[in-house]
């Protein structure tokens, strides 16, 4: 016997807000979130909040041109064609609300699938509707459960090629397996190459993933990969608590996130550098020791792609408050969120607690400090990029 995995849809959703990031005119179409009521989602920035009816925070909407060359493309200023069946986006079970997000801006309806799982946890796939000589595009997180939401995607593919997919694009906000980049011991796999191989020779032919772990990692494919940071999204909302340059100073939780940490505070106004000196004794296990640069009396960006256990930032915020820093605020782009995270990152180390949702914000992961932001007009904005053989770069410079 099968049972069905049923997405949810805009009549079952819970908290109303907009989805017009970069300002199109691409699509009117205003809809329902599904994340839950506790969690602050907005997608920021430079505008005034006023506050809603129900007490929780209203989305401001972004301003014309706030992230760079977005609206200079006349082909923005353009209505999207309704009638292209082109263009085909279709979603996965591990992040149905980004996924309806992103079809929202770019003025489209999901496809229809099909997706259940049979009583022994194997996992069936049907496209509803053709693809053939479509350019299809699979968004699917490899988040937890990772293991079957990367088989659900393999599946995914391997549907859309048999059914003659003109190209198929595999959209992972959050890709599973990127910290086994490479071998620290001997006798390791390498498991983000593996996954890689797997996603090609399912039938993949181009891969969107946002602030993978290392950079390397899109080496392992064989195929094009089109890394999307989700930077402009964080210091567009950071921009928004119009906190002074002379008071800020952006940390990197360890030195391998020193590269990304500089370029973050390239982009707040060239804000100095700390680094938090740590040495890991075990998988999910870390030991601050020292701080390299003065927090004090500053507000203290931490920046990282990710945080799981949370033991590595909340360590450092102790530290940073140690060294005199008068607020910590922790950016991740991915809320991976595993035992003990929560406890720790509501325990009042962090001013706020701000993330993304490439991988689903759910009830009990909620806290009031965290802040959650979405990426999905930024992720809508690429796929058209790509689809219209346009710089996806420029985005991001």
């Amino acid at each position: 016997m099968a049972s069905s995995l049923v997405l949810p849809s805009p009549s079952s959703a819970s908290t109303s807000y907009s989805t017009h990031l970069f300002s199109s005119s691409r699509s009117s179409l205003t809809h329902k979130s599904f994340v839950p009521k506790r969690i602050r989602l907005r997608t920021s920035v430079n505008c005034e909040i006023s506050e809603p009816v129900n007490g929780r925070p209203r989305v401001p909407i972004i301003n014309d041109g706030t992230l760079p060359k977005f609206l200079q493309a006349s082909r923005l200023q353009n209505s999207v064609n309704r009638n292209n069946n082109r263009l085909k986006i279709f979603t996965g079970t591990a992040n149905p609300s980004l996924s309806q997000e992103i079809a929202w801006y770019m003025g489209f309806e999901l496809g229809k699938v099909k997706i259940k799982r049979f009583a022994d946890g194997e996992i069936y796939v049907q496209l509803q509707e053709s693809v053939r000589g479509c350019d299809v595009y699979l968004v699917q997180s490899t988040c937890p459960p990772a293991n079957e939401n990367l088989m659900e995607l393999l599946v995914m593919i391997d549907a859309c090629r048999r059914a003659s997919a003109k190209t198929i694009t595999a959209v992972i906000p959050y890709f599973g397996y990127a910290r086994a980049d490479r071998k620290t011991q001997g006798r390791e796999s390498i498991g983000a190459k593996l996954v890689a191989n797997l996603i090609t020779e399912a039938g993949a032919d181009r891969v969107l993933a946002c602030d993978l772990h290392s950079g390397q990692s899109m080496g392992y494919f064989d195929i094009p990969v089109d890394h999307v940071y989700c930077q402009p999204v964080v210091l567009d909302y950071l921009a928004s608590k119009k906190i002074s340059s002379d008071d800020l100073v952006v940390v990197s939780p360890d030195v391998g996130g020193v590269a990304r940490a500089r370029a973050f505070a390239k982009k707040l106004s060239d804000a100095p550098l700390a680094i938090v000196d740590k040495r890991r004794h075990g998988h999910n296990v870390a030991e601050v020791m020292n701080l390299i640069g003065d927090v004090k009396g500053k507000v203290a960006v931490m920046v990282d792609d990710m945080i799981d256990t949370a033991g590595t930032i909340a360590k450092g915020a102790a530290l940073l408050h140690q060294e005199g820093a008068r607020e910590v605020y922790a950016c991740c782009t991915h809320a991976v969120f595993s035992p003990p995270a929560i406890e720790r990152l509501s325990s009042g180390l962090f001013q706020e607690v701000i993330v993304t949702n490439t991988i689903p914000a759910i009830e009990k992961n909620c806290f009031p400090q965290l802040t959650v932001l979405s990426v999905a007009n930024l992720l809508g904005e690429t796929i058209w990029r790509v689809h219209d053989d346009c710089s996806v770069s420029s985005i991001f410079q």
